[in-house]
């Protein structure tokens, strides 16, 4: 079985052209197959706030009314994406841009309405992910780099955590690739003291996850990602590791000593 890995690049790193060329061009570099996933939640804040709307986010997920939508999608599926995907190409990479509506990769339905109602948000429909399109494009020597847009059946737009999306694509491939599942932001891990940048914590069990997140080591944020990355390792994924994006090379050839390794 070849291996896949499924990466997720922060929103931070993406809003650091300097950071954001370097990561792409390591990227770039690794061999094999590869699937790039992003959000990039600045650049939507900023255009919100131009045109005068508020952005509400609840535990690091954004609150999507009908106008947060369009920009979202303008953004995400649109600037940004396609941004990334001249970079990669100009690294000599051979990407190609995709959001979740394209060829119903990503079929969703809109969360329904329970204590929070997120608006224009989606909910993955794990079952349907369009894996024999990604696996085509893999085939080809392709990368695919896609937006967390989607849409519902009858063709509502929705905005999906990219966290999410990355976890969900690494589970629906891990049936046909040895997928491993990578989250590269601006820090070198998840940290025991947020004020030490070098206090990486290197192995949390899913066990230990929920009292990381009561007693405050984990949080607003990065919550989203420890929770896709338990259900991640718990649905078969290989392994799930959450690094700085700098060392993007050393956590794809699987180095120790990078990130933060999520494990049973």
């Amino acid at each position: 079985m070849k291996n896949l890995i499924v990466i997720k690049i922060g929103g931070n790193v993406i809003d650091d052209k300097p950071l954001l060329d370097k990561f792409l061009r390591d990227l770039c570099a690794i061999d094999g197959p590869k699937i790039l996933v992003h959000g990039g939640g600045k650049l939507a804040t900023e255009l919100s706030s131009r045109l005068g709307i508020e952005t509400k986010m609840v535990e690091g997920r954004r609150i999507t009314d009908d106008e947060t939508i369009r920009i979202v999608t303008m953004t995400y599926a649109g600037f940004i994406n396609k941004t990334i995907v001249a970079k990669m190409n100009a690294c000599g990479g051979n990407a190609i841009g995709l959001s979740g509506v394209d060829a119903r990769l990503i079929p969703a339905a809109k969360r329904p309405v329970k204590d929070i109602d997120y608006g224009w948000v989606g909910d993955i429909q794990t079952g349907k992910i369009n894996t024999s399109l990604l696996t085509s494009l893999l085939s080809a020597g392709l990368t695919p780099v896609i937006a967390p847009i989607s849409c519902t059946a009858d063709g509502y737009l929705l905005n999906i955590n990219a966290d999410t999306i990355a976890q969900s694509l690494a589970v629906a491939m891990s049936g046909l690739y040895q997928t491993s599942l990578l989250y590269c932001f601006e820090r070198k891990g998840i940290l025991s003291d947020i004020s030490d940048p070098e206090s990486v914590i290197p192995r949390i069990r899913i066990s230990q996850a929920e009292e990381l997140k009561a007693n405050g080591t984990i949080g607003s944020g990065m919550i989203p990602k420890i929770d896709n990355a338990c259900l991640a390792i718990s649905d078969g994924v290989s392994q799930v590791i959450i690094g700085r994006s700098d060392d993007i090379v050393p956590i794809a050839n699987n180095k120790h000593g990078y990130g933060t390794r999520i494990c049973q």
